[in-house]
């Protein structure tokens, strides 16, 4: 291989990455980096999915979504034909998998164990974060120019099919989280609100205030405990939210650009300037952060892995920035940054 720039600035990104990781360990913090994934590859990314029964971690890339190989990092399919994709769903009882597409306005459908693609269903512009709820059997993504929660049947016929009626938020919605027992809870970036749907009768049921949390992007649920944990970016807040009631338990500090949250025992926010809090329960109705996480400037995404309690975090090295102060991705640097507990 050749020895470019970009190469040599990615790998010593990667080396540095290690290097911290193996320093919190040492002072025995509870997550580390373990690794980083050299992914390469063209386009931007989006919300990361991970397959824990098959391994997988499924990463948009703007006009095609790769496939990667959770251990080793090595992509294993490339998912063309997408304009600008933003999330993906599996369903593995229907051997499904679902990419939003916001440009085209459309879920591209395709075959789980051969990769290939299926058809298309059309939904509404700027179709983002996506999910499959088991409670109602539906794939939901969020629209939001269209402010519209869209279900979506898993079994739907994907040349000749089409969603299911919309139902309208009242904001522009950006994430959502199931409770697995018949509600979704979206957050309403616009309006500072989180939206309650109703997923048994496809009816809005509530809208609840996040503050003093502001403009909500991230969201992740803890279904026994009963708590919504919501990334919001004005302020820099991650709000507890109860999902009873919509009570607010606490709000604790987060870096800048938020954009995606998971909860696994802990919960966990990562946001652009390369900051991943986590945060724990430590007594009933108590929450702290325990530990921020060192992660490459860009990391603002991620996926967990239930099984192995792994996250994963898309990101690339970066360029100067413009005038504006915004930096383009240095082509042929994407890479995964593994976070794993400390001791496994």
């Amino acid at each position: 291989m050749k020895i470019t720039a970009s190469v040599l600035r990615w790998s010593t990104i990667a080396l540095g990455i290690a290097v911290s990781g193996r320093a919190q360990s040492d002072r025995g913090e509870p997550y580390h980096v373990s690794q980083v994934f050299q992914v390469a590859g063209d386009g931007g990314w989006d919300y990361l999915t991970v397959d824990p029964s098959a391994g997988l971690l499924y990463v948009p890339r703007t006009t095609h979504t790769m496939v990667v190989d959770a251990k080793t990092g090595r992509i294993v399919a490339d998912i063309p034909g997408q304009k600008h994709n933003h999330g993906v769903a599996i369903v593995p009882a229907a051997g499904r998998g679902f990419i939003t597409d916001g440009e085209d306005g459309s879920v591209v459908v395709f075959d789980l164990k051969s990769f290939r693609v299926l058809g298309k269903i059309k939904t509404e512009p700027d179709a983002d974060g996506i999910i499959y709820d088991p409670a109602s059997n539906k794939v939901l993504l969020v629209s939001g120019d269209g402010h519209a929660l869209i279900p979506i049947s898993p079994d739907v016929d994907p040349r000749t099919g089409s969603a299911d009626p919309a139902v309208d938020l009242g904001g522009a919605p950006e994430f959502l989280a199931a409770d697995g027992r018949g509600k979704v809870f979206v957050n309403l970036a616009d309006k500072d609100l989180v939206a309650v749907v109703d997923t048994k009768a496809m009816k809005l049921a509530g809208r609840w205030p996040t503050a003093p949390g502001g403009q909500p992007t991230a969201m992740a649920i803890d279904r026994p405990g009963g708590r919504l944990f919501i990334g919001c970016r004005k302020p820099q807040k991650m709000i507890v939210m109860s999902t009873a009631d919509g009570a607010i338990l606490a709000d604790l500090p987060l870096g800048p650009g938020v954009d995606a949250a998971q909860f696994d025992s802990d919960a966990f926010a990562s946001a652009r300037d390369g900051s991943l809090t986590v945060v724990r329960e430590t007594s009933p109705g108590k929450f702290r952060i325990i530990q921020t996480v060192k992660t490459p400037v860009g990391a603002r995404t991620m996926g967990l892995d239930p099984l192995t309690h792994t996250l994963y975090l898309p990101t690339a090295d970066f360029g100067p920035p413009n005038l504006a102060g915004h930096a383009d991705a240095v082509p042929e640097t994407f890479m995964i940054v593994v976070v794993t507990p400390t001791g496994e």
